[in-house]
């Protein structure tokens, strides 16, 4: 996290943050003050490991369960964080699904729930979310795409453009809310190390650097984005020198 950065005034909404990435942004955004919503769909237990290991270290948190590809989960959610914490005015969207499909396989269904939980979730969270931030004239929206936004990658078409599309759904929101006091930028990590990848750690051989990108290592460029108030509309690429842009 960056350091001296203090995040003890505001209140945090994590979506997807029971494992993994979204695990690693909460914890450290708890570790800089702010007050952490960790949101999950399935993983009630993991994410209140989560919010236990917040509250042992003195911060505040709740665990909140809603499938925030749905308006009206997404409604509930918000309405919930904020009575119990306050409002929010920190969103990290990072719920996401990876099903792996090749082109001739993939079905209606895969494409759709795809764009419903990593894009369709982002335009929901962040309307929801707008509101409070106004109010404040300020705000951090930060949307977790991913290499593939740009590249190849490995999980189907399908991804590439949940990917792609939160990357222009991050500019579409930035040109529109500078002005009032509410960035919106991108982290796109490519390979890190989390239990969705599947223990495939043979990936690292691709990797220049030599291995796998950590989920700390993608909070820490999330806190950076938090803290840098010139910032927005902008895409952090993490992928071990795999690719220049």
């Amino acid at each position: 996290m960056a350091a001296g950065q203090d995040l003890s005034a505001h209140v945090a909404l994590v979506t997807g943050a029971s494992r993994g990435i979204g695990a690693a942004v909460a914890l450290s955004l708890a570790e800089l003050g702010a007050a952490v919503a960790v949101n999950y769909r399935e993983r009630a237990e993991a994410a209140e490991a989560i919010v236990a290991k917040i509250k042992a270290g003195g911060g505040r948190a709740i665990a909140v369960a809603a499938d925030v590809s749905q308006a009206a989960a997404v409604a509930g959610l918000v309405e919930q964080v904020a009575s119990a914490l306050g409002p929010i005015d920190i969103l990290v969207n990072n719920a996401g699904v990876a099903i792996v499909r090749g082109v001739d396989d993939l079905t209606e269904a895969d494409f759709d729930r795809t764009i419903a939980v990593n894009l369709k979730s982002a335009f929901l969270c962040t309307q929801a979310v707008l509101p409070m931030m106004r109010a404040r004239q300020w705000g951090r929206i930060v949307n977790i795409s991913s290499g593939a936004a740009r590249g190849a990658g490995a999980i189907g078409v399908h991804y590439n453009a949940s990917k792609a599309g939160m990357e222009g759904l991050t500019r579409g929101y930035a040109a529109r809310l500078v002005k009032e006091g509410i960035t919106v930028n991108a982290v796109a990590p490519s390979l890190i190390e989390t239990d969705m990848m599947g223990g495939r750690t043979d990936l690292a051989r691709n990797i220049p650097l030599g291995r796998m990108g950590q989920a700390d290592e993608v909070a820490q460029a999330v806190a950076m984005v938090l803290g840098n108030g010139y910032m927005t509309g902008q895409t952090i690429v993490l992928n071990g020198g795999m690719a220049f842009i």
